[in-house]
């Protein structure tokens, strides 16, 4: 009797092209910023990009353009998500419980801590002109920087999945 092997592949997942970027604005003045600039069309997710842990829900907001024309898919998200936390101490007397706020930052992408937002370009054709894209959003003067990041290093990867 034949056997059969049914074998996983990784580079069958959607390819997709990541771009680092550095910027100091808010997430919507970003994506109003983009706009601008690139002639996009980024509109806040109907949904955020969500991830629980701890028993706590880590929101992230997410930004989406479809160029219908070049079928090309933009989602803009940040990197960091703040989180005040309260916490109640006691010190051990009757009334001498008190209750403290410490803000703790959570990341999309760990290994990258450094970088402020992500935009990731899904297309259905074989390649995109990401060095053009990039040169653009660099002209723009509230972005520090932005850069091509390969996906091949980043660990964790499936956070960047947000269908």
């Amino acid at each position: 009797m034949a056997t059969h092997k049914l074998l996983y592949d990784d580079e069958m997942e959607d390819p997709f092209s990541l771009v680092a970027i550095h910027c100091s604005e808010e997430d919507y003045k970003l994506a109003y910023l983009l706009n601008q600039f690139l002639n996009t069309k980024f509109k806040r997710s109907k949904k955020d990009l969500d991830f629980s842990s701890d028993g706590k829900i880590i929101l992230f907001p997410l930004y989406a353009y479809e160029d219908l024309k070049e079928y090309n898919s933009f989602y803009l998200v940040a990197n960091k998500c703040k989180m005040m936390e309260a916490s109640l101490q006691s010190s051990g007397g009757l009334f001498s419980e008190s209750v403290s706020e410490k803000a703790t930052t959570h990341y999309l992408l760990p290994e990258m801590k450094n970088v402020d937002y992500f935009l990731k370009i899904q297309t259905d054709y074989g390649s995109f002109p990401i060095e053009s894209l990039i040169s653009e959003i660099n002209k723009i003067k509230q972005i520090i920087s932005a850069y091509f990041v390969e996906t091949e290093k980043i660990k964790s990867k499936n956070n960047l999945i947000f269908d």
